[in-house]
């Protein structure tokens, strides 16, 4: 007999995973379906940074979606027993005037001092910093793989998950969707940058890039902070350090390249020379699902409305990813509208 549940999803990245356990948390049955292909979540560094970018920018909607992302981390770190969320001040080095100057205009500010310490740190006799360094609150990172691991623990034990190759052609959409040996309401795709080879979803506007990421191993104790620089740097413990990451929207592969090495390991130096004797323990590299207005794909599809897509949150998916489980399943259980901003029908199908 086909296997009856109420809805297929496509991939095990943060996207699928978190919504996964967001509809089984209101009731609903869902089968994963996992290609087992290392996904961009599978190495991200799962940053969570409300001030970003050369402008220093709150990230959109940070103060819905931040509180959001912290109390998920922290529901699912009391329920799997882990911790998931490692909360740590980020002080970001100033490289120009022109960031220094738009630092001085952001405190002016009441509503970034949520972010930002008023007054700059001074470089130290580890950090170079000429211009000093601004100290960013409400910051940390995911610890992402660790967390997948034990939500595809979590499925499998409630028969809700399977690791096989996922084939379009094999998919039937005429009432409902039905794949090899299941029946469910809908399907929805959280596929990644896999996402613009989808027969039904590859006319939305993907941006893809690429990303290469380090992992090494100090000789002396690395400074408790993480770091930002244009790239990033996050102590995992006294030793033992990651940093990145390149953005390559030409050479869309996931191979690691010693260009992607050198480049990041050439700015870090600049900031930390001391880490130049530092050893290489891993070295990998991914694709972003980004998009062009650089929201997310949410929602149905326009004309089979049995299909949907989660997808395309890029590096922000451990802030985003939170809040809009919860409200793209809202919004398939209650029919509460998709806001406009993110909903994938805010893009014409092309015919």
């Amino acid at each position: 007999m086909p296997k009856q549940v109420d809805y297929l999803i496509i991939g095990q990245g943060l996207a699928g995973s978190l919504l996964s356990w967001e509809l089984i948390q209101q009731g609903s049955s869902i089968l994963l379906i996992d290609n087992q292909q290392t996904s961009a979540s599978q190495i991200a560094a799962g940053l969570i940074n409300p001030i970003t970018g050369m402008r220093l920018v709150k990230s959109r909607d940070i103060a819905t979606l931040l509180p959001c992302a912290t109390q998920t981390y922290q529901e699912l770190s009391l329920f799997f027993k882990q911790d998931f969320y490692i909360e740590k001040p980020m002080l970001r080095i100033l490289r120009n005037e022109k960031e220094a100057h738009k630092f001085h205009q952001r405190i002016q500010n009441q509503d970034y001092r949520h972010y930002l310490q008023t007054e700059l740190r001074p470089a130290t006799e580890s950090i170079q910093a000429p211009l000093g360094m601004m100290q960013q609150k409400q910051t940390g990172y995911l610890l992402t793989q660790k967390l997948l691991s034990c939500l595809k623990n979590f499925l499998q034990e409630k028969q809700s998950y399977r690791a096989t190759q996922f084939e379009y052609q094999d998919l039937q959409i005429n009432n409902g969707v039905h794949w090899q040996d299941i029946s469910a309401k809908k399907i929805i795709f959280c596929e990644g940058y896999q996402a613009i080879h989808n027969p039904w979803f590859n006319y939305l506007p993907f941006q893809l890039a690429k990303g290469e990421i380090l992992t090494l191993t100090a000789k002396q104790i690395l400074p408790s902070t993480m770091l930002n620089y244009g790239h990033w740097f996050i102590p995992l413990n006294k030793y033992q350090f990651r940093t990145g990451a390149t953005f390559d929207s030409i050479n869309l592969n996931t191979t690691p390249t010693i260009a992607g090495k050198n480049s990041l390991i050439a700015t870090l130096t600049q900031i930390l020379p001391s880490l130049d004797s530092a050893t290489l323990s891993s070295h990998q590299a991914n694709i972003r699902p980004t998009t062009l207005d650089k929201a997310p794909f949410i929602g149905l599809h326009p004309e089979h409305p049995n299909l949907a897509i989660f997808n395309g949150f890029g590096a922000k998916g451990s802030l985003q990813i939170p809040y809009y489980s919860k409200h793209f399943v809202q919004n398939l259980l209650n029919k509460r509208p998709i806001t406009a901003e993110v909903d994938c029908r805010r893009h014409a199908l092309k015919t």
